[in-house]
């Protein structure tokens, strides 16, 4: 196994934020992600039960890659801690393996409209700012662009066939979701940082400091329990953008329908 995934440690230069790779790459994944959400819109609910699935067992396959490679390649034999599976983009992976099997009811619901919303976003702004998906190998890049497309593909998916919320109330049970997700995260962080030496930071909710622009120097001015609900609620308005046009476009087809 190892000289399996060592031999895949192609080396690359890194890709520069806005530079060719990363906006043609971009696009053609933009493309192949709302093309194949639309041609999937219209399947029944075996297949979109099916469809989730592929997805699950799809970013299950390329974790365990991603998992592999930091073991014998960065880490020498050693398990690299930050990688810890459970940042807010690897979320998918475990519901779209868990929801398939679930009958149709609140809690099912509500991990579709977190996909729908929250991770979306966390596609969407891998993407804006690349930062964390451009490495000094192929594979690795090349993983993380094909994954942080799937989960806009997915929330494409869930908005064009109608089975992600459209209202308000769908909203909500997404963001408390969220809430017990990023509780779950904390504990994490919690309960690895002996072990990891504090690198393990899920969904960067402390008590490590975060990596991410702004919120880091925040933490640095302040504590980490003073930024972890400034970005929590960041995270909230930027999922309701996202959330916005699709019940925007719900209400106006609903007043139409009525006139």
């Amino acid at each position: 196994m190892e000289n399996i995934i060592r031999a895949t440690a192609w080396v690359m230069e890194k890709p520069a934020p806005y530079g060719s790779f990363h906006l043609i790459a971009s696009a053609i994944g933009f493309v192949l992600a709302v093309f194949l959400a639309w041609k999937l819109r219209k399947v029944g609910e075996t297949g979109s039960r099916i469809v989730l699935a592929v997805c699950g067992g799809l970013l299950l396959l390329f974790e365990v890659y991603k998992q592999l490679f930091y073991f014998y390649v960065d880490g020498n034999g050693s398990y690299v801690w930050w990688i810890f599976p459970f940042q807010m983009c690897s979320v998918p992976m475990y519901l779209c393996l868990i929801v398939p099997w679930l009958k149709e009811g609140k809690v099912r619901q509500s991990m579709l409209n977190f996909m729908m919303t929250y991770n979306m976003l966390g596609g969407l702004m891998a993407f804006i700012e690349p930062s964390g998906i451009v490495h000094g190998y192929w594979t690795l890049t090349l993983h993380a662009f094909v994954w942080h497309m799937m989960l806009v593909f997915i929330g494409l998916y869930l908005i064009f066939s109608k089975r992600g919320g459209r209202d308000f109330c769908s909203f909500k049970q997404a963001t408390v979701a969220f809430w017990i997700l990023c509780v779950v995260a904390f504990g994490l962080n919690v309960a690895l940082r002996g072990v990891s030496d504090g690198s393990v930071n899920n969904f960067y909710v402390g008590p490590t400091n975060t990596p991410l622009a702004v919120f880091k120097q925040i933490t640095e001015a302040t504590a980490w329990y003073v930024n972890t609900p400034i970005y929590i609620i960041a995270l909230m308005l930027g999922a309701f953008v996202v959330f916005l046009p699709v019940y925007l476009t719900h209400k106006k087809k609903a007043a139409a329908l009525v006139k």
